[in-house]
């Protein structure tokens, strides 16, 4: 059986969206996308070719390169602009810093060259190495990433910096924000097993489209969903919230999904009940290796129940796992239709005047 077969992930991302869902697909997940942002190029911004006409007027000490679609967005605006070979000779005189991989591979795929790389991926490591090697009465170029860094810039100033701030793209919200309401929903309601965040700013713009019910789905995070970051700078928000993330150890998109599907069947729980082996996997139970998907409904009981395994749980008990407005009929349907989908009457047992409970071996 596939890792990822029973549980389901929410996927944040915008522009590779498609490639991990397909990586989580084929592990066998249920995909829930719901772009928090989106990318929108500046292309024809005017602060993006004033910004180049600064560069090719003071040509910079150091670039920083902080992303690979920026840097190639610039390249193409100034290709647009008929500039991209003055931009070129002018950058490979610079000292180049490369914020992560993917920024090293458009340096180098635009034939430069970059001197200095972080271990983090940080922008913390980065201004830490250029305060070292010292910036004073240099000009620094930093390549923007979707947001402006002013404590970055702020603190190449205050060392002496002239600083060009280069500004290639910027976040936006979803075209039709209604999927990302919809996961808000899902991740409060725990009805997702693991959520994926590519960006740092991803997590914000969750947040914030949680609006009052942010609360809600800061415990769910905290508790019972995976935050899965592709690397340390997307997790730091989350950590500075308080919530246990995961993210592999290089920033790849394979690598996350890897960790993923590690993960999650460690947090699945085992039980043999009525002389079978009972696993919950996130939206299915697993009967002898059989995987039997549930409605939400059914899967918040046996949840309940296998949370005080053998132990008697009366219908007014199992209430909270159901949703608001819920009464005891609700709970009674409930234990018919998981006993129709375990395929078997026996692992839901009735005591009389009491409630319910899982017969455990």
């Amino acid at each position: 059986m596939s890792e990822l077969a029973g549980f389901t992930v929410g996927v944040t991302a915008d522009r590779r969206r498609d490639e991990l869902a397909a990586l989580l697909e084929r592990r066998g997940a249920r995909v829930v996308i719901a772009p928090a942002l989106r990318i929108v190029p500046l292309h024809d911004d005017s602060q993006l070719r004033e910004a180049t006409r600064r560069c090719l007027d003071t040509p910079p000490d150091v670039v920083v390169a902080n992303t690979g679609i920026g840097m190639r967005g610039w390249l193409e605006a100034a290709e647009g602009w008929g500039l991209a070979d003055p931009l070129r000779t002018v950058l490979a005189e610079a000292y180049i810093v490369a914020r992560g991989p993917k920024a090293r591979g458009a340096v180098r795929a635009a034939g430069l060259h970059d001197q200095w790389s972080p271990d983090s991926e940080s922008c913390d490591e980065c201004l830490a190495h250029l305060l070292k090697r010292g910036v004073g009465g240099q000009t620094v170029a930093v390549q923007l990433h979707g947001d402006q860094q002013p404590e970055f810039c702020a603190s190449l100033r205050a060392a002496g910096a002239d600083v060009i701030e280069v500004p290639v793209y910027r976040w936006a919200p979803p075209l039709d924000s209604a999927p990302l309401h919809r996961l808000v929903d899902l991740v409060s309601n725990r009805l997702v097993d693991a959520i994926t965040f590519t960006s740092a700013p991803a997590v914000g713009a969750l947040l914030a489209a949680a609006g009052p019910g942010g609360d809600a789905v800061l415990e769910a995070l905290r508790a019972d969903v995976i935050a899965a970051c592709v690397g340390p700078v997307t997790a730091a928000p989350l950590i500075r919230q308080g919530i246990p993330v995961i993210a592999p150890a290089r920033a790849r998109l394979g690598a996350l999904v890897r960790a993923i599907a590690d993960e999650l069947p460690r947090r699945a729980v085992t039980l043999q009940v009525a002389e079978h082996q009972l696993t919950l996997r996130g939206h299915a139970a697993m009967v002898d290796g059989e995987l039997r998907p549930l409605a939400p409904a059914p899967m918040a009981v046996l949840r309940a129940l296998a949370s005080m395994p053998g132990k008697v749980r009366s219908r007014a008990s199992l209430l909270p796992a159901l949703p608001r407005g819920a009464d005891e009929h609700a709970v009674e349907m409930a234990v018919a239709r998981l006993r129709a989908g375990l395929g078997d009457p026996a692992f839901v047992q009735t005591v009389v005047k009491r409630g319910y409970r899982l017969p455990v071996d």
